[in-house]
């Protein structure tokens, strides 16, 4: 995928909103903060975007209030050695060029002079829901196999996976699993290896992980629902949660709504606060697991289990972490008939 640097370029006065637009729109997970004669004065990362929104801070909050004002960056001289070592001693998977006085002229990136790590971490995809609030479209067809745009929602899935180097799959499976298991067959047709978890009855969507083989239970495991579609960075996710020592992580995304009439706060019998339709903002599950090796392992076989019952365990033992990635790229979750219809319009959009 190729990448226009000058599309990332935004001013200090821009706000949140729009370094997270231009964040997503261009995949760099960057946006540079120039001055009016182009010189380089600070940095917008995807760390930083994430942190803001934990803190809660409006989208229009300008980015010079979140910006690293030191960022690194490489002369138009310097070589692709040096700028290769000062990559990987940053752990940067991109850093601006600036001419002599220090206007930025280029950005160098990671994506194609080094190749995509390969993670043997399991993936376990869920694929077994009988997919109700779709019918008619789920009469003969098992929702991870409807198409948005031109293949299946658990095919876009899969790829996205395998883009980002992961490779062993386990899917479990209940509603027409035979139809799922003979569209993915073993995986060969992607290179990668698929192997199916069959439920005889629906085990929730925690319990399927006490059907995984032993193997699957040797290091993290990424646990995501067959009919979710997402650009999240996967592989940041796994490294967030290995660096968070946690037992689990969960991906959460920012929901807002607006209440239609006007809420009043009181005390006793006495108003003290009345707000003209406000709009409520919460931080929702997104349906996207990193699970360690003693969580996956805790789970008996054929044993009914939610995520949510099984959090709200982790959560009640003793120093057990259980972390939140926020995440604020594009994510639908196709439950109902409007998001699948949403989907599509989506699909048009990024083709």
């Amino acid at each position: 995928m190729s990448h226009n640097w000058k599309n990332i370029l935004i001013k200090p006065d821009a706000s949140l909103q729009s370094a997270l637009e231009t964040s997503d729109k261009e995949g760099l997970r960057l946006s540079l903060v120039i001055d009016d004669d182009g010189r380089l004065i600070g940095s917008v990362s995807d760390g930083d975007i994430r942190r803001a929104m934990l803190k809660r801070l409006p989208f229009d909050t300008p980015v010079s209030q979140i910006m690293n004002r030191a960022p690194k960056y490489v002369v138009a001289e310097e070589t692709r050695e040096t700028i290769l070592r000062m990559m990987e001693t940053y752990e940067l998977i991109s850093v601006p060029v600036v001419d002599s006085h220090k206007r930025v002229i280029g950005l160098e990136t990671l994506h194609q002079i080094m190749k995509t790590k390969r993670y043997d971490n399991p993936v376990f995809l869920m694929a077994g829901g009988f997919g109700t609030r779709l019918r008619p479209l789920t009469d003969d067809c098992p929702k991870p196999l409807l198409k948005v745009g031109d293949k299946p929602i658990l095919e876009t899935i899969l790829e996205g996976f395998i883009e980002s180097g992961f490779h062993d799959f386990y899917i479990s499976t209940h509603y027409m699993a035979d139809r799922i298991q003979k569209y993915f067959g073993d995986g060969s047709r992607w290179g990668v290896s698929i192997t199916y978890v069959y439920e005889d009855t629906p085990l929730g969507t925690g319990g399927a992980l006490g059907l995984l083989p032993e193997r699957a239970k040797e290091q993290p495991l990424i646990m995501m629902n067959g009919d979710i579609l997402t650009k999240v960075n996967f592989e940041q996710l796994l490294d967030f949660h290995l660096k968070s020592n946690a037992k689990a992580s969960v991906c959460a995304r920012e929901y807002q709504f607006q209440v239609p009439y006007g809420v009043i706060q009181f005390q006793d019998e006495y108003v003290t606060s009345m707000v003209e339709k406000p709009t409520q903002k919460h931080f929702v599950n997104a349906g996207i697991y990193v699970l360690s090796p003693e969580v996956t392992r805790s789970i008996q076989p054929n044993h009914p289990l939610d995520m949510p019952s099984l959090l709200s365990n982790l959560m009640d033992e003793r120093e057990c972490n259980v972390n939140m990635f926020p995440i604020h790229e594009y994510w639908l979750d196709i439950g109902k008939m409007n998001d699948f219809e949403q989907a599509q319009e989506d699909y048009k959009g990024f083709k």
